[in-house]
């Protein structure tokens, strides 16, 4: 049996003011604003034998993001959620974020190391084999994962360079589903699918537990293979389809045309699955011991509502990740990114024509790609206690050249026993 805990607080502040020819109800605040996050896990698990281990973490977040996590579709704080709207209000007791049986099946008599994580308690693995799970879990758990540029703990804190923001993955508010995965594992390859609960509403808290309706489809083919020769790295294709209760951008656009609704609302709809689909592309490669490169590519149809992560139609991100063994520190880490997001036309006039999704809506639009530059620190200070801090530069927040450039420094603090 095992037990660990991980507390991460983390400060942002949006320092000057910046620009805002308008705002909505959706925007981010153009005054000066700070946040306060903090998001505490314990993870919990026992292994029932040589092959099959449960798992449970309970997770108690509070606090929130800038403007309640509005305005933008690479949020800055992926430890925050958007909180639901009036009549679906969040508990703020602890609650259960993961709960799932994992069970492997050796198909090789050869053994890898496996560290212990809070995802597995195997100190090795069969080299060749088929992986199991059940329960409740975060699919960004295991799909869209890279060394350098995943663990908002450690490294990057935005919504889109930690994850492909294209990837409308299932997941209610605070960002868990109920599903279950396969994963067969090889020497230098390993392919990996997930069936899933989508939720009743766009970020909203409550499964749809009727998964002949409503449900998601996720497949990664993964390449343990450097692009350079002779350097590790890896390249990950990303596919998923989901089926849901969304709104038609189009659909609402004709509605607010015609004179029927005020404004379009991609939620004026009777109950009706539609479906979303995407792909994704994620590199890492090793270009010395301690600095490795990473880049991803994503997109959407973006026809259909952004209903579970962010408001994203098409996105790539590129960075560099460092190792503090470099500057003789091994528990240290730094790194820089750029994301750039877009969405679709269809998405745009929505916008324009002053709609609102579940993260954005300024009122009206003047469409630009939404660039993001972010950079961060992390010192070991002692044992399980880390500090890190970080800076981002938002150039057209939410997609709209009439508001910024934002300038958002944060600092984080992180413990784990």
């Amino acid at each position: 049996m095992a037990i660990g805990s991980v507390v991460t607080p983390l400060v942002e502040l949006t320092n000057p003011p910046f620009h805002a020819a308008y705002s909505g109800k959706h925007s981010l605040d153009p005054n000066f604003e700070k946040a306060l996050s903090r998001v505490m896990t314990l993870y919990t698990g026992v292994r029932l034998n040589n092959s099959t281990e449960v798992l449970v973490d309970i997770e108690d977040a509070a606090g929130g993001g800038l403007s309640n996590a509005l305005g933008l579709g690479g949020i800055t704080n992926l430890d925050v959620v958007r909180i639901p709207g009036e009549g679906s209000p969040l508990s703020t007791a602890p609650y259960l974020a993961r709960g799932m049986i994992h069970t492997v099946f050796a198909l090789s008599k050869d053994k890898i190391e496996n560290g212990r994580n809070a995802l597995s308690l195997f100190e090795e693995l069969p080299r060749r084999r088929l992986e199991l799970r059940f329960g409740k879990f975060g699919l960004a758990d295991f799909f869209d994962q890279n060394s350098v540029g995943t663990d908002s703990h450690f490294q990057f804190t935005n919504w889109t360079i930690d994850q492909t923001g294209a990837w409308d993955f299932a997941a209610d508010t605070r960002g868990y589903t109920v599903g279950v995965t396969a994963d067969y594992e090889d020497r230098n390859w390993g392919f990996r699918f997930a069936e899933a609960l989508m939720p009743k509403l766009a970020n909203g808290i409550d499964l749809v537990w009727k998964p002949w309706q409503a449900h998601a489809e996720n497949w990664q083919y993964e390449l343990r293979r450097g692009l350079i020769p002779k350097k590790p790295g890896a390249v990950r294709m990303l596919a998923y389809t989901n089926y849901a209760n969304m709104g038609v951008y189009r659909e609402a656009v004709t509605q607010f045309e015609e004179g029927l609704v005020p404004r379009p609302d991609i939620t004026s709809h009777p109950w009706h699955i539609t479906r979303k689909y995407g792909f994704g592309i994620n590199v890492e490669q090793n270009l010395t011991h301690n600095l490795t490169a990473f880049g991803r590519l994503g997109w959407n149809n973006d026809k259909t509502e952004s209903f579970a992560f962010t408001e994203v139609g098409q996105t790539f991100a590129g960075g560099l990740g460092a190792n503090g063994a470099l500057w003789h520190r091994h528990y240290d880490r730094a790194g820089i990114a750029l994301v750039s997001n877009a969405i679709s036309k269809d998405h745009q006039t929505y916008l324009a024509d002053g709609g609102y999704g579940f993260l954005l809506g300024d009122g009206a639009l003047s469409y630009g790609r939404e660039n993001i530059v972010e950079s961060y620190y992390t010192a070991h200070v002692w044992r399980g206690i880390y500090v890190a801090p970080g800076l981002q530069h938002i150039n057209n927040p939410g997609y709209n050249r009439d508001r910024g450039p934002v300038l958002v420094p944060s600092f984080r603090l992180h413990l784990e026993f």
